[in-house]
């Protein structure tokens, strides 16, 4: 990300309605806002594969699966944050087409650029959403996805998948994914 500092202080709104007519997308963090660097193509196969693989298991349910251009809201920290992939299932979230502010599932695929602070200060963001049930992290260099789950005490559990186990489960969603099918088409 980069951050635009010469700017004066946005608020969300404001925010808002610059990003519609914005051909670059940005993040919000209390007022200031951060241009989102590109993709490689192994970052967008592996999140094109998870939104097809997620798209079939929740057709006929309420729930949604997001990709790319929506935003998540986190009011108690001000910030809007574009995640590679979000479920939401609430049905306030279709009061707002460009954001969401009640996701079940958030995914982010890793890039060298912003896995620092995907596995920091934006998962410490993230972790204030009540809704939040898991946060995955998938890598794009080498097979292995990382998954944190909320407890019931509110607390969160941390796992590892590597490729010798063949298959992880979502299990806000009850889904079971394969390696094969998360890496398909991708170079590592």
């Amino acid at each position: 990300m980069i951050a635009l500092s010469d700017r004066q202080l946005l608020t969300p709104e404001q925010y808002l309605e610059l990003e519609e007519e914005s051909e670059t997308k940005h993040e919000y963090i209390d007022g200031e806002v951060y241009a989102m660097a590109g993709t490689t193509d192994a970052h967008n196969t592996i999140a094109g594969n998870l939104f097809v693989l997620i798209r079939d298991r929740l057709r006929g349910t309420d729930c949604r699966v997001y990709f790319a251009d929506i935003k998540v809201r986190i009011e108690q920290r001000n910030r809007f944050y574009y995640p590679d992939l979000l479920v939401a299932c609430d049905p306030r979230d279709r009061e707002t087409p460009t954001y969401k502010r009640f996701p079940n599932l958030i995914i982010e695929v890793l890039s060298d650029s912003t896995e620092a602070f995907d596995r920091g200060d934006k998962f410490n963001d993230y972790q204030t959403l009540d809704s939040l049930e898991e946060y995955v992290l998938v890598n794009s260099r080498h097979q292995r996805v990382e998954i944190f789950r909320r407890n019931e005490q509110g607390g969160w559990l941390f796992q590892s998948h590597a490729p010798s186990e063949e298959n992880f489960t979502l299990q806000s969603l009850d889904l079971v994914v394969s390696f094969a099918d998360l890496y398909e088409d991708v170079s590592l």
